[in-house]
């Protein structure tokens, strides 16, 4: 700002005293020194005039954040973990002699094909999704060529393994993982993380991850922003056989905070399977101790039926808090008929109002928000590239501004592969003026870089909004949701009923 003024004052100077030494001054000397300043004189301005938005947020997030005034001491996470064979997708496609065509979804996949035109459909979008292989046989042959394919990196997997991994970088906690835990597997988890005996394998299930940058063509299609597509053939998750062991497991354990994750993986079972192991899985959940707060993390699904079970039967009621990204909360929507539910897909970054919408209806309609409900739902966890929301209903939970922001700056890290942000690397793409809802009545809200978690309340549920710093070249975007969970829980805590939320 002061260069501006500086060449203003000097300019002005200049014109007193040409005028005082002639005051018949030529009228295009008039007309030339009142034209607009060259650009190339002010191009510094933006370097001394103070940090830049995503400065301002990141250094915000590092005074806002703080840790909760009660800590866990112990978490257990399960029920599904693997290996994740990280790859290049369109590389992986080409290798296995695909040619690029036109995107379709399916459900299952049950061929190359399918794969290809799965993969290209959401390639298209930037949006992650997961299906199932249901040829065994091609799927191993796939995965040797991952495997096989230059570049190709393995780790840990599964979100319940990610969200242990996690975790257990506090080093004040202790982490139980219950899962199918292969030699491959054991060697990669963390020291702090306990596995149960009952839950090693001798093999591994292997994930692949077909990755794409922002901006990758492959033929006529286009990626709009970096994502991942995932398949498996995997049973033992897909069964979710490990669900009684890790329930049998917490009486011992004794945690503080169940984390239970892999109901997604049992969509590609069939209905009859599925629903037998819902009812079973709710059995098990049912019988973990009351006071014990449990967080259900949601993935990628298309079964509405399936969703559906989940959401008003089953699953939904009886776990305190819940993590999911703008795809999973659009269609558990759809599966219930809730708000905006005839949108097919989001368009772009997902509307802060409508967003609003559909969190504020899930707490009611299958949380707490509702005082006379007995469901133990008062927590949702909402992320997409841009910002995230965590929405609580009052007086059951703590410190959340802390966590929102957490979780936004573990994304912004962790994405360009670095322990801290590093804001050079990284850039605003929230909105900074949005609603609290799409319909009226709603309230004007803005993002302010200085303070940077913005706050509502609509009846008694709380809306705490992040931006989020993108990285402008991510290194790795698999496991992102699972670290932006972990890491919101690990700055969350349960208050007691008379307390009102922070």
């Amino acid at each position: 700002m002061w260069r501006k003024a500086a060449v203003v004052a000097l300019l002005a100077l200049a014109v007193g005293y040409i005028y005082h030494t002639d005051p018949n001054l030529p009228e295009h000397v008039l007309r030339f020194i009142t034209q607009p300043i060259p650009q190339a004189l002010l191009s510094t301005q933006h370097e001394v005039s103070g940090p830049s938005l995503e400065e301002a947020i990141s250094r915000a997030w590092d005074a806002l954040i703080t840790a909760p005034s009660r800590q866990w001491g112990r978490i257990a996470v399960g029920v599904n973990a693997c290996i994740d064979v990280v790859v290049s997708g369109v590389g992986l496609l080409q290798a296995l002699a695909v040619d690029p065509g036109t995107g379709r979804d399916h459900d299952i996949l049950h061929s190359k094909e399918d794969l290809k035109e799965t993969f290209i459909q959401y390639m298209e979008r930037g949006a992650a999704a997961e299906r199932f292989f249901s040829d065994k046989e091609g799927f191993q042959r796939i995965a040797r060529a991952a495997a096989e394919y230059p570049g190709a990196q393995l780790y840990v997997g599964g979100n319940a393994a990610l969200m242990g991994q996690k975790l257990a970088s506090n080093p004040q906690l202790v982490v139980l993982l219950c899962g199918p835990v292969g030699p491959k597997l054991h060697d990669l988890l963390d020291e702090q993380i306990v596995v149960p005996p009952e839950s090693l394998q001798e093999t591994d299930e292997y994930h692949l991850i077909l990755e794409y940058k922002a901006g990758e063509q492959w033929g006529s299609s286009r990626a709009p922003q970096a994502n991942r597509f995932i398949f498996s053939h995997d049973v033992s998750n897909g069964e979710m056989s490990a669900l009684e062991t890790f329930v049998a497991s917490l009486e011992e354990f004794q945690p503080g905070l169940v984390v239970l994750s892999g109901l997604h993986m049992m969509e590609g079972m069939g209905r009859a399977l599925w629903e037998q192991r819902l009812r079973e899985a709710v059995a098990a959940i049912s019988d973990v101790r009351n006071e014990v707060p449990i967080h259900l993390e949601l993935a990628s699904m298309t079964d509405r039926d399936y969703m559906s079970s989940i959401m008003k039967e089953q699953v939904m009621p009886i776990v305190t808090s819940i993590g999911l990204n703008e795809q999973e909360l659009l269609f558990l929507s759809q599966a219930g008929g809730g708000p905006h539910s005839h949108l097919a897909a989001w368009d772009g970054i997902p509307d802060v109002g409508r967003v609003t919408d559909i969190l504020l209806w899930v707490l009611e309609q299958h949380g707490r928000a509702d005082g006379e409900s007995e469901a133990d739902l008062t927590r949702i966890h909402f992320h997409t590239l841009a910002y995230h929301i965590l929405a609580t209903v009052d007086g059951h939970w703590a410190n959340q501004r802390s966590a929102v922001a957490a979780g936004a700056r573990v994304a912004s890290s962790q994405s360009c592969g670095l322990q801290v942000v590093d804001t050079s690397k990284v850039s605003l793409k929230a909105p900074q003026s949005f609603y609290s809802s799409f319909s009226e009545p709603r309230e004007s809200l803005v993002l302010d870089p200085s303070s940077p978690v913005t706050v509502w309340r609509r009846g008694n549920v709380s809306f705490y909004l992040s931006p989020v710093l993108v990285c402008k070249q991510p290194l790795r975007t698999v496991g992102l949701g699972d670290a932006i969970s972990a890491e919101g829980l690990m700055y969350s805590e349960i208050a007691p009923q008379s307390h009102s939320e922070q």
